[in-house]
Parts: C-alpha cells; sequence; structure tokens
C-alpha cells in the first residue's frame, strides 16, 4: 500500500462537486486533485472561484486508474433508489446508482478517508435498506464507517437543515474519532478580525446586514412560512431548498428568500453564486452542503 503523506501534503478528489461547499469547508487543509460535476451553472460558479482545479467531468466516465493518487475523497451523492437495495448483496446491490460510481473509484483508489453526505431521509429511504447497502458496501471495500445527522443551526447558521454525513477510515490507517458531535461542539462565524465569534447569528441579522438595499428585510420576532402554509415563530430559517418555494411572512406580505440570504445561510460568502439567473443561484445553494458543517468535520478529521 502506498504511503499517506502529512495533512500538510493531503490530496482530495472531490465527486458530485456542486458550488464548492466540501471546498471551501477543507481551506487549505488539502490539496484537490480535481472535481466531478455535470451541472452547467453549477460549474459555471465552482470554475469562477476555482479556476485552477481539474475538471473531471461526469462521474459515470471517469477512469478511476487514471486519476492521480488522492487521500480523501469527498461528496453529496444524490439518493437515487436503489432498484434492488437490501438483497445484502453489498457491492453488487449498488451497480446502477450513482452511489456506484463512489465505491467503484474508492475500491479503485482506496484513499484513506471518504466524507459523504446525504439527506436525512437517507437513514430510512426503503425501510432502512438503502442505508444498509451502503454501509454494506463500503466495509466490503475495507472501510469502516461512523455517521451522524447534523443540523446546520448548530453550527453557526440560522438554518435547520439536518443531513447524514458518513465518514469512511480505510482499514489499517489511523481512525480519528469525529462524530458524536454535540454541544459543545458547536463552531461559529468568523469575525472581521478572522477569529471566532461568541454571538451566534440569528436569521434577522443574516437579513439586515445584506448588502443588497431592498427595504423589506426582516427584523425580529421572525415568522417563517412553510409549503405546508403553517407559520412557526423562531431564529431558524426553515430549510434552503432547490426551488425556494417557501417564503417569510412579514405582516401581510410574504416574500421569497434572496439569493444572498441563501448564500449565508450556506455559510457561503456574499455574491459566491452570482453570474448565473437567480433560479439557478436557488437550485444550486438548495443542492450545496452547508460550508460551517464541513469545515467542523474536517477540523476533527485531519
Amino acid at each position: 500500500m502506498r504511503a499517506f503523506l502529512t495533512n500538510k501534503f493531503m490530496k482530495y478528489l472531490s465527486l458530485f462537486s456542486g458550488i464548492g461547499g466540501f471546498e471551501l469547508g477543507i481551506g487549505g487543509k488539502a490539496e484537490c486533485i480535481g472535481y466531478s460535476e455535470i451541472d452547467k451553472y453549477a460549474i459555471q460558479i465552482y470554475e469562477k472561484h476555482f479556476p485552477t482545479h481539474t475538471a473531471f467531468g461526469d462521474i459515470t466516465k471517469i477512469e478511476a486508474a487514471t486519476l492521480p493518487n488522492f487521500d480523501l475523497l469527498v461528496g453529496g451523492f444524490p439518493c437515487q433508489s436503489f432498484s434492488i437495495a437490501g438483497k445484502r448483496g453489498g457491492f453488487s446491490d449498488t451497480r446502477g446508482t450513482l452511489f456506484f460510481e463512489i465505491a467503484r473509484i474508492a475500491r479503485e483508489k482506496q484513499p484513506r478517508f471518504l466524507l459523504l453526505e446525504n439527506v436525512k431521509g437517507l437513514l430510512s429511504h426503503d425501510k432502512g435498506r438503502t442505508f444498509y447497502t451502503i454501509i454494506s458496501t463500503l466495509d466490503e471495500l475495507g472501510y469502516d464507517c461512523q455517521w451522524q445527522v447534523l443540523n446546520s443551526k448548530n453550527f453557526g447558521v440560522p438554518q435547520n437543515r439536518e443531513r447524514v454525513f458518513i465518514i469512511g477510515h480505510l482499514r489499517g490507517t489511523r481512525r480519528p474519532q469525529v462524530f458524536p458531535f454535540g454541544e459543545d461542539d458547536k463552531i461559529y462565524p468568523i469575525n472581521s478580525k478572522g477569529t471566532k465569534s461568541k454571538t451566534k447569528h440569528t436569521f434577522s441579522t443574516i437579513a439586515t446586514n445584506t448588502k443588497r438595499k431592498e427595504s423589506n428585510y426582516i427584523r425580529q420576532p421572525l415568522r417563517f412560512l412553510t409549503r405546508n402554509q403553517k407559520n412557526i415563530e423562531g431564529d431558524y430559517s426553515f430549510t434552503v431548498d432547490a426551488s425556494q418555494t417557501s417564503g417569510i411572512r412579514k405582516g401581510d406580505k410574504i416574500r421569497r428568500l434572496t439569493p444572498t440570504e441563501c448564500e449565508r445561510l450556506q455559510s457561503f460568502p456574499d455574491d459566491w453564486t452570482e453570474g448565473v439567473s437567480d433560479t439557478q443561484r436557488y437550485k444550486c445553494l438548495g443542492n450545496a452542503v452547508t460550508v460551517n458543517v464541513v469545515q467542523a468535520i474536517i477540523e476533527k478529521l485531519l
């Protein structure tokens, strides 16, 4: 087995890269050998911020054996239905799904770590058999796994967003314990002095501090209008989704979140997605991973 490099020289491969949420969360802790994405608008945003990263294109067309070596594989893979999930066939059960593409590359390259993200519903999909197949597949490929559902609201952004994160450790290598995260593990936004702020941002600070000059930004108290028309009092936004059909009620009026607010709720810098239509900005941000959550995981993993 090839020798693994120190953290300073660690390399990672980004799959289902979107607009670069994993890249921002990893920061300078590892070097990206390349990324895979097929959405043209996400690619446009990604390339604007990471112009030197190698594009590998469609994951189904990547020849794993030709990839440079890397130590960490990251990706928020789509949750497709596993047509034969649960038959306990392990690696063979994942064929025909996009998770299989991750498994295929991991089998060939054997990176030291895997960091995968998906919706919370993955745990209960098909009565748990889908998740069982995923973990069984990774076990068959030589990875011991740990996982936890993390909520973005506990990581310095006022968004109620639950996602399951899976970490795979290649057997025979160092296995840092990352999960569980608890109350003491919350991280907070970086302030203007470059240090972690001790004051959590509420949604109202996200809205009122924006650079854009709309006059109807919300101040506390907030009422969030969900898709089922229920009013919710509190300081946390609903989950930022790809369609952004939810809105915020102010008196008798309802408005959508702006793209800038969605960027902040996902802990991206302002105007990160600028350059494409608002429709595509909402879609890309709804499909993105919350940067602060990735950052917290990477700090414990590496």
